[in-house]
């Protein structure tokens, strides 16, 4: 079973194709997950992310998601699944179904009822003890959500994190540089061998100069040779040519994301620009996640157009 230790590079968390009367498209799926794996830099593709509308899925199409990616991938690349649960014995149960699946490690994100209610160091510990007893030969990710919510880590507990055997990388979008600076040296000091990957879509070249391992991140998916080549001129100290191309990603980001987040509505207009790109052939999304608008729409084909990526 691949390491975690082997996925230092770029991780696209692959958005999930419907067909129009909104079920999972298996065959678009495989076409993407089998593009993604094409490209040389990609070391491993995830789930289940935001990106895949993840909350639009029931937990057996999440585990289907994850059957079709393995299955498609299998032996080229590993699968991380994510785990978005609640409570202790519901993440177990997708834990044990993700495994089933084919996922080689597990990406833990928060429960969304620490976002109301926030959490304790010990409620984080428990949870990712009971996502390892159920699937003990899998790595765990640990999900790093953005510091202005009550979902977010101190960097005491991502270093508690980091000393866990079973957590192997961390996929951090604090949304704060000055966080995420100590973050990095706090789960860096606790154990360096641990990967961490930036997920900060909108600013990946500003993330991407801390120090971390790589990038795991949804604009992956539709875009992943220019974060590729990002993420090669930054590992090899060229700051012109970094510059130059996070200048080509600029525009499509902020087509994408409007100048915020990842939200739905973005993750929207992201499969918009796939379609624009060809490298999705139907754009629809599962309700209540709205579609682009017809502005919205022009904005990412020019942004597309100047890319130098149009098909459509």
């Amino acid at each position: 079973m691949p390491s975690i230790a082997n996925y230092k590079g770029i991780i696209p968390a692959i958005s999930c194709p419907f067909t129009r009367d909104h079920k999972i498209d298996e065959p678009a799926l495989r076409k993407l997950a089998s593009w993604l794996a094409g490209h040389d830099g990609v070391v491993a593709v995830m789930t289940n992310g935001h990106t895949g509308e993840v909350f639009a899925l029931t937990p057996a199409e999440r585990a289907e998601v994850t059957r079709i990616v393995a299955d498609e991938l299998k032996g080229r690349l590993p699968v991380i699944s994510s785990i978005v649960c609640e409570g202790l014995a519901d993440a177990a149960e997708h834990a044990r179904a993700a495994k089933a699946a084919g996922a080689v490690a597990l990406d833990v994100m928060p429960p969304h009822h620490w976002l109301r209610f926030g959490f304790t160091p010990d409620h984080a510990l428990q949870y990712f003890e009971a996502i390892h007893k159920a699937a003990p030969e899998l790595d765990l990710v640990c999900h790093v959500y953005p510091a202005w919510t009550r979902a977010s880590y101190s960097s005491k507990l991502l270093a508690d994190l980091a000393r866990l055997p079973y957590v192997q990388a961390f996929k951090v979008g604090q949304r704060d540089m000055n966080k995420y600076a100590r973050d990095i040296q706090a789960i860096r000091e606790a154990n360096a061998s641990k990967a961490i990957l930036t997920c900060h879509d909108e600013y990946l070249l500003a993330s991407m100069v801390q120090g971390v391992d790589g990038a795991l991140v949804g604009f992956a998916t539709f875009i992943p040779q220019l974060i590729i080549d990002l993420w090669n001129a930054v590992k090899a100290g060229d700051l012109k040519r970094a510059m130059e191309v996070q200048a080509i990603i600029t525009p499509l980001k902020d087509a994408v994301y409007g100048g915020g987040e990842p939200t739905g509505e973005a993750h929207a207009r992201m499969k918009g620009g796939m379609y624009l790109a060809g490298v999705l052939d139907d754009a629809t999304v599962r309700p209540p996640t709205e579609a682009p608008n017809a502005e919205e729409v022009e904005a990412l084909r020019a942004a597309v157009k100047r890319a130098g990526l149009l098909k459509r």
